[in-house]
């Protein structure tokens, strides 16, 4: 019965370990080369996958929610360089966010509710972001196994 069903994850036992990943952008220069001069280099970015909570890292730009927020992830890409290259870009048609470095694919993230990520006043939320990871696949099954231990 779905009544029965624990809220959150079981309490870790004590002295273990949390589990996080850490998932590195793909950075393909010179595209890469256009998120410089707002801070986008690969020591200001990365992917956390930890128990309950994923985070985005794009320079000074950050995006967090619960991992229970997650309603899926797809790989997805090539994109065009013009709406990729540079700082976080929003999509006019969904408002969602893309944190890219590269061209080549990433995994779009799906949300139950929409998040705050480039508008440091939150009034502005996003239902999807798109990620150019250095792996989009096993970033995605990382990800689905984590909202799956989450929920």
């Amino acid at each position: 019965m779905e009544q029965d069903k624990p809220r959150r994850p079981p309490p870790r036992p004590r002295g273990s370990i949390p589990r996080t990943t850490h998932l590195p952008f793909r950075f393909d220069y010179p595209l890469a080369a256009a998120g410089a001069p707002f801070g986008v280099l690969p020591r200001t970015t990365d992917v956390v996958v930890g128990e309950t909570a994923l985070t985005v890292r794009f320079g000074p730009w950050r995006l967090e929610t619960d991992l229970a927020n997650i309603s899926g992830v797809e790989v997805t890409g090539p994109y065009q360089a013009l709406k990729v290259a540079g700082p976080p870009h929003l999509s006019f048609t969904d408002r969602g966010v893309t944190f890219a470095t590269t061209t080549q694919g990433g995994i779009c993230v799906h949300f139950h509710r929409p998040v705050p990520a480039i508008d440091p006043l939150g009034l502005l939320r996003h239902p999807g972001a798109t990620i150019t990871v250095a792996d989009p696949d096993d970033a995605a099954a990382e990800l689905e196994a984590a909202v799956r231990r989450a929920t």
